[in-house]
């Protein structure tokens, strides 16, 4: 007989803006019920198959040596991965499934009316009800309509390739946007001969093109081909062919990583039966407050189709609860500033507005820029052996405030949070500039770099 279920709220996904209103509504008293599709994804898609596992890869990969054999190096990092991604899981678990106030059910969750969902079938099937229901489920690789490439062997998604064991020797990637590179640059450094399939003229398309040049230096300089201006055409077992400026070429490879991006994760949750309307690629539309067109169903995270980041989907939890038990005032208006990390060897961090930006919205600007192996207000550097890169700033003329910043260099996925934070709160270049900060550390370079004025461009 069917289990029926009545809830103060309804979470539907584990990912970072359900799991954590979730939590501080049970805390509160409601009742809440989470429902999320598989045992391997409670957490959601950062501890489980994006960033905690990625990363990982990151570091285990610039550790291997020289003379580390490939494919047992390989696989001790994929274990050592499954081993940390399956303990983040099981502690996100138990942090959420609470008798008293949180219950967490394993399951595809469908609409059956604008309150309800359905979870399982015949004698298992769970009937929830709820007054609030909040869809966190993410979103899903896409897979390019490249003839012969969809049923391939060697087709691989982020999610699959990170989970195999076996080293792929001939690795091809289709797409060069910051999930391709990504991979590129961990597999690069495992020991695969990675290639690169951009359709654009360049990869980093939208970052200035010597900030795009010096990432595109290091990442060739370690070995790693990228094929810009090339459209693949066809997949053939272990064949590759594709087109650049009407010349066709092939390559032969062991395994195919499609990096073309990601869609909002939506089927199946039968959102026309709730009232809920979807936008292009089929995320849900939301307002500024995050509300559905069902005033009491909100979206969050990737599933909304805004940006598909982590934080983002932390943020939208903030602005769901502060309509649910705040002051309802905040919105996705109030976000500015937001950082952004390739986690490329040494990683690329940008912020606001690039200098073509800048300069095509009528700024009065300056730029700052200097590269890293001249930084000498930053032994941390040469400390740690990694010289490679350089870091910019947009600055406006008239008010002295950052419109934005480039940061390729050893911990720039931090350095980037500080800049973020000047920014939002009005501190002034010559304020960064002229702060005291601990020595040796890569902070410190802001001491020297925003007093390295390249030039200025009065408009």
């Amino acid at each position: 007989m069917a289990t029926t279920i009545s809830a103060d709220v309804l979470v539907i996904g584990f990912g970072k803006g359900g799991k954590t209103a979730a939590a501080i509504l049970g805390r509160d008293g409601k009742r809440v019920v989470l429902v999320e599709q598989s045992d391997q994804m409670y957490g959601g898609t950062c501890p489980n198959v994006g960033c905690v596992p990625t990363k990982m890869l990151v570091h285990l990969s610039g550790r291997r040596r020289g003379d580390d054999p490939t494919q047992p190096y390989y696989e001790r990092s994929v274990d050592a991965v499954r081993d940390l991604t399956a303990s983040f899981r099981a502690g996100n678990y138990d942090a959420l499934n609470d008798p008293e106030n949180t219950t967490v059910i394993t399951g595809q969750a469908a609409f059956v009316d604008p309150y309800t969902v359905v979870v399982g079938t015949g004698a298992d099937q769970v009937r929830i009800s709820a007054e609030t229901i909040l869809i966190n489920t993410g979103s899903e690789p896409i897979i390019p309509d490249i003839p012969g490439l969809r049923d391939n062997a060697r087709l691989l998604t982020s999610t699959e390739l990170i989970h195999t064991s076996t080293l792929p020797g001939r690795l091809a990637i289709i797409g060069g946007g910051y999930l391709g590179i990504e991979f590129a640059a961990i597999y690069r450094r495992f020991g695969s001969e990675v290639t690169v399939f951009e359709v654009s003229p360049r990869i980093l398309g939208r970052e200035d093109a010597d900030v795009a040049e010096a990432a595109t230096k290091i990442l060739t300089d370690e070995g790693i081909r990228f094929v810009t201006g090339a459209r693949v055409v066809e997949v053939r077992d272990a064949t590759v062919e594709y087109e650049v400026e009407g010349a066709r070429h092939t390559i032969e490879v062991d395994g195919i990583l499609a990096a073309s991006g990601r869609a909002p994760a939506t089927g199946g949750l039968n959102l026309e039966v709730a009232g809920v309307r979807t936008a292009a690629r089929g995320a849900v539309e939301v307002d500024e407050y995050l509300r559905t067109s069902q005033p009491h169903i909100f979206a969050l995270g990737d599933v909304n189709g805004g940006p598909q980041f982590t934080y983002i989907s932390l943020d939208d939890s903030r602005i769901v609860l502060d309509q649910l038990t705040g002051e309802g005032k905040r919105s996705t208006a109030d976000r500015v500033a937001v950082p952004h990390t390739l986690f490329m060897t040494p990683p690329l961090a940008t912020i606001g507005l690039t200098e073509a930006e800048a300069r095509a919205a009528g700024y009065r600007i300056a730029v700052a820029r200097e590269n890293v192996a001249d930084i000498v207000a930053m032994p941390r550097a040469y400390v740690v052996e990694e010289t490679r890169g350089l870091m910019k700033f947009i600055l406006d003329l008239d008010t002295d405030q950052i419109l934005g910043a480039a940061l390729l260099s050893v911990d720039a996925q931090e350095l980037i949070n500080s800049v973020a934070l000047a920014m939002r709160h009005g501190i002034t270049a010559t304020e960064l500039r002229n702060s005291i900060y601990t020595h040796p550390s890569s902070t410190e370079a802001f001491n020297e770099v925003l007093g390295v004025t390249v030039h200025n461009s009065p408009q």
